[in-house]
């Protein structure tokens, strides 16, 4: 530590003066001169030692730059790493693919009709220059090994196939039919026409029948033919669901799947689908009436407007709608009875899923006219009425829904009206009848 001259000089004379033997002190520095050189040497201080701190710093790091670049470095008992693995060979009665044998790669091995794989079938080459798995034998397969004979038979060995000699009662290529005299429940036995000779040929000195597809053997060695399978009565069995939509026709080798009266089979061969007999002409509907399409068939209706009773009179605007005549100033009946009447027809397939929304209602203001800030809807007609409900979508709009599932056939009918009210002012009402034809089906 490198005082001043000047400091070194005041600080002796300050101790001299102090210390001396006089009992007095005689004239010092005063308090503020020695603050400030303590000041000074404490700036002193935190210089030298930041120094210090970047010099270690910078020591360090040329430290840990010099250990990073001789870790680089090849060690003398050091090799590079291997790039390939060794070559392998197909196995007798096998098949080897892949040609490649670096770092990555596949090869992957399979084995001659009548032999089976051991080891395993596909390995990778590793960077230590390793293969993964094990090494492939292809080994003989006994036919018999899986004793592919059922119900007693006796698997014979030959070459890459067997044969089953049969028990008594049993026949077929594995013993899997029963020739007892009484026929499987899914069996056509009692029809000439759903049964046929089998196909046999000698084969090693060995008669082998078989039947063609559809058919099943049946009877003996000696004396079988070919039963029709019918596969409407298997699907049934198997508990496997509907073959057909409707109805599965059995024919001999083969089935169909039929669809009721007023319905046409569609491209999947399975499912059925109404037809219109309105759109293609197909109806017989009087002049004056109207086709309206239902499931399986149509009906030519001719709805009528309500009979008119005191002030209250409609007329027809359209096939399906009637307006109320003008009614007198002073007629409160006639402003009360509805505006419209409306007529709607709707077909549905039996047991539908409820709730199902049938039927919407709405207003629409006149051009150049304020429409109604309020509406209500209700059910007040028809033969049926607890199978519905009647509430509102939105502003505008009310939805007559089913509640309750429906089995056909059978018509039913539901009144729905719409009250309109300005400022709480009973406006118009409009009602709809709405007519349901419930199909006996359920497609």
């Amino acid at each position: 530590m490198a005082l001043s001259f000047r400091c070194r000089c005041l600080l002796l004379l300050c101790l001299t003066a102090i210390h001396s033997g006089h009992g007095t002190v005689q004239t010092c520095m005063d308090k503020h001169q020695v603050v400030g050189v303590l000041r000074q040497m404490e700036k002193f201080l935190k210089g030298q030692e930041m120094r210090f701190n970047e010099g270690l710093r910078i020591m360090k790091s040329k430290l840990a730059a010099l250990q990073n670049s001789v870790s680089k470095l090849p060690q003398a008992d050091q090799s590079s790493a291997p790039t390939t693995c060794p070559s392998l060979e197909a196995p007798a009665h096998g098949t080897k693919f892949g040609s490649k044998y670096f770092v990555g790669h596949e090869v992957h091995f399979t084995c001659s009709p009548g032999y089976h794989l051991v080891g395993s079938a596909t390995r990778v080459c590793r960077e230590n220059g390793t293969w993964t798995g094990a090494d492939v034998t292809c080994k003989d397969v006994s036919e018999c090994a899986s004793n592919p004979c059922q119900n007693g038979g006796t698997c014979v060995e030959g070459v890459n196939q067997y044969k089953c000699t049969c028990p008594q009662n049993w026949s077929g290529s594995h013993c899997q039919h029963q020739t007892q005299t009484a026929p499987p429940e899914w069996s056509v036995m009692n029809d000439p026409a759903f049964s046929r000779r089998p196909r046999c040929a000698q084969v090693n000195q060995a008669q082998h029948c078989s039947c063609d597809a559809g058919f099943h053997m049946s009877g003996t060695s000696d004396n079988s033919i070919c039963q029709d399978v019918n596969e409407c009565e298997v699907y049934r069995l198997d508990q496997g669901g509907k073959l057909c939509v409707h109805e599965c026709v059995n024919v001999p080798g083969s089935y169909h799947c039929a669809c009721p009266s007023g319905y046409k089979l569609l491209l999947d061969g399975r499912s059925c689908e109404d037809v219109d007999e309105c759109l293609s002409q197909q109806h017989n509907c009087s002049r004056g009436t109207t086709c309206i399409n239902m499931g399986g068939g149509f009906q030519c209706v001719n709805p009528e407007c309500p009979h008119s009773h005191g002030d209250i009179s409609y007329v027809k605007t359209s096939a399906f709608q009637c307006e109320r005549n003008p009614c007198p100033m002073d007629s409160r009946s006639c402003h009360l009875a509805p505006k419209t009447v409306s007529f709607h027809y709707l077909s549905l397939p039996s047991n539908l899923k409820t709730p199902a929304t049938l039927f919407r209602m709405a207003t629409a203001a006149v051009p150049g006219r304020a429409g109604p800030d309020s509406l209500r809807f209700g059910i007040v007609g028809g033969n049926s009425r607890s199978i519905f409900v009647m509430q509102r979508s939105d502003r505008q709009t009310g939805e007559l829904i089913l509640v309750q599932q429906l089995r056909g056939p059978q018509e039913i009918s539901v009144d729905v009206d719409m009250s309109e009210y300005s400022d709480r002012t009973f406006q118009a009402k409009h009602v709809a009848q709405v007519h349901i034809l419930v199909s006996p089906y359920n497609f």
